[in-house]
């Protein structure tokens, strides 16, 4: 690995505001390109495949991690694999960019194993768990089942918010984009 690449890694439980920074982040004229997920569940209302997420049945998922064409992968929910297809990193830095991450959190700490210190890996917290189950009833792409699955996880994964680089509690938005945009551009000009 080439010493100049950096990886910023956003990691958060679903709802926690990580996709909302990862596009203010591209916007800020840091040289950032997003990385595409693999996924195997079914598209949403208004998702495009090849730029939410590449698509793929689960047999096709497992056809890609045997071949060895995932850096990384983890079976998120039962069925439903995510992943990071070693051909994005390939396409992002022949564009000469460097990666952004907008991903689970053991996805975000598998990432971080792999390029260590060239990386940065952020988790941003919801303020609580009662705030995070507020946004998702209110973003309402998901049954009310899907959303107790979701709120059983980020216990878990707010548990391993420690083991990542920086913590961002996402209370108020505008204040944590700006401290997501310092601490990432501090981070890629090497200070």
């Amino acid at each position: 690995m080439p010493k100049d690449r950096k990886y910023i890694i956003l990691a958060a439980p679903s709802g926690a505001g990580k996709t909302t920074i990862a596009r203010h982040l591209l916007n800020a004229g840091l040289g950032l390109e997003f990385s595409v997920s693999a996924c195997s569940r079914t598209m949403r209302p208004g998702e495009v495949d090849g730029k939410d997420y590449y698509f793929l049945s689960a047999g096709e998922f497992c056809r890609r991690v045997k071949a060895g064409d995932l850096m990384e992968w983890e079976e998120v929910y039962p069925g439903h694999f995510y992943g990071t297809l070693k051909s994005e990193i390939d396409r992002i830095q022949a564009n000469g960019h460097q990666v952004l991450f907008d991903v689970d959190v053991v996805g975000g700490l598998n990432i971080k194993k792999i390029y260590k210190d060239q990386a940065m890996a952020i988790f941003i917290s919801p303020p609580s768990v009662e705030a995070l189950k507020e946004r998702l009833e209110k973003r309402a792409t998901d049954q009310p089942e899907k959303i107790r699955l979701r709120l059983a996880k980020t216990k878990i994964e707010m548990d391993r918010a420690s083991e990542f680089d920086v913590i961002i509690v996402n209370d108020r938005l505008q204040d944590a984009l700006a401290k997501a945009e310092k601490l990432v551009r501090k981070f890629l000009d090497g200070r």
